[in-house]
């Protein structure tokens, strides 16, 4: 669902004036993502950007790339379009709707290179354990959309939902855990909190079986 929260000014601004350039309203129809970028090139996608912090430095890190990013959080979306604006970058744009939804209808298969979820909402409480993304039919879905050789990146700060991934990761016969996870994510405001209260980051990668990771 889309969240609403308080805007700073600036977020407002950005939202009125950098949405139309860089924003992407989701139609029942698959995206060029070629038509989208102007260009052919390697596309990441991040679910749940949070304020754009990793998205924006990933996309600053590797200009040759592009990168799409989903989130829900109308601030966080403001602040991740500032940051696009301060740094002038050309190569990501931006989605407000659910991230299955969007799998589902607005992204053809085997067009992504890589899948990053980072910190996603755990759903801490059992009872609710059955909102979290990673399910068996996430992982179907995430294995058609990356082409040959796609990443799909993790990283969580609750041990329960770690444990909950690497089960529903392990009993998904079209991925393969990599020897080490890739080491371009940046250090964000959620690295941060979960170290003020003791976390303990998990992180993996996982590509789809028997093909071989792209190089970065």
């Amino acid at each position: 669902m889309l969240r609403t929260g308080r805007l700073t000014t600036a977020q407002r601004r950005a939202l009125e004036e950098l949405w139309p350039q860089f924003g992407l309203d989701i139609k029942a129809q698959a995206i060029d993502l070629a038509d989208l970028f102007n260009r052919k090139a390697p596309v990441t996608l991040e679910i749940g950007f949070g304020n754009g912090e990793n998205l924006v430095a990933m996309a600053l890190a590797a200009p040759e790339q592009n990168f799409l990013g989903i989130e829900v959080h109308e601030p966080g979306v403001g602040h991740c379009l500032l940051g696009i604006e301060k740094h002038r970058l050309s190569n990501v744009r931006l989605i407000r709707h659910d991230a299955v939804e969007v799998l589902e209808t607005a992204i053809a298969d085997e067009s992504l290179d890589r899948i990053n979820l980072f910190f996603p909402d755990p759903w801490h409480k059992k009872r609710h354990n059955k909102r979290r993304i990673v399910q068996r039919n996430f992982t179907r879905l995430m294995a058609k959309k990356l082409r040959e050789g796609g990443v799909f990146h993790v990283a969580t700060d609750w041990p329960n939902y770690a444990e909950h991934i690497a089960e529903v990761l392990t009993n998904s016969p079209e991925f393969i855990e990599l020897p080490e996870a890739p080491n371009d994510r940046t250090v964000t405001r959620f690295d941060k909190r979960g170290s003020k209260l003791g976390h303990t980051n998990w992180e993996r990668a996982w590509c789809t079986r028997n093909k071989l990771p792209i190089q970065p």
